[in-house]
């Protein structure tokens, strides 16, 4: 959320009064950058999985440590462990898509909690977030969908045309998606990672002409 304003702050106030408590279940932890340690709360949801810390260890390895400058959104926020994480890495912008009203309420209280002027959550459906981004140059995308569903191809398509060049995309899913999958999305997969039953990948978008 980008404003610190006591108005910002009221507004999460009330969202949060308007929406039924989360209870929690557990809670994560951002490993690295401004905010390493800080402990983020996973709400009762049904299908809320947030990534790993081994999993997003292993991501901001292969994405390099400092993310200044990049902007990044989360298209499927939840708890916001992956923006979050990148932004408390140095990412210049981060914005978090969560169409659960009780979620968004978390996730607007935590921005105010750590004072993050470069996240911005907003409430929506993240596929079509990203549609309304085509051509954005974004540097980075999370994708994270629920695992029982059908978005991971829209997901993927409207990611890569909202991508920069060289941007890339992060793709959580219950199986693999290799590159007869991927190709007919223009993207190229870059890493994999199987860790129990999450399938994670960095993708890039594919240079070369079919």
């Amino acid at each position: 959320m980008t404003r610190s304003s006591s108005s910002a702050r009221a507004a999460a106030a009330g969202a949060a009064s308007r929406t039924p408590a989360s209870r929690a279940t557990g809670e994560v932890r951002i490993i690295g950058g401004q905010w390493k340690r800080t402990r983020l709360q996973v709400p009762d949801r049904p299908g809320l999985r947030p990534t790993p810390d081994r999993v997003r260890e292993t991501l901001f390895n292969w994405l390099g440590q400092d993310l200044s400058g990049w902007r990044c959104l989360d298209a499927f926020a939840g708890t916001g462990a992956l923006g979050l994480e990148a932004a408390s890495r140095g990412a210049r912008d981060v914005y978090l898509v969560e169409q659960d009203a009780g979620l968004v309420a978390n996730l607007q209280a935590v921005a105010l909690r750590l004072k993050a002027d470069r996240v911005q959550v907003l409430r929506g459906d993240g596929v079509a977030q990203l549609s309304q981004r085509r051509g954005d140059g974004l540097d980075l995308v999370f994708l994270d969908p629920p695992f029982g569903g059908t978005l991971f191809e829209p997901a993927l398509r409207a990611a890569a045309e909202a991508l920069a060049p060289d941007g890339r995309i992060y793709l959580e899913a219950p199986s693999a998606w290799d590159d007869a999958l991927l190709a007919p999305l223009g993207l190229v997969l870059q890493r994999h990672l199987k860790a129990g039953a999450v399938h994670a990948h960095l993708l890039g978008r594919d240079a070369q002409p079919h």
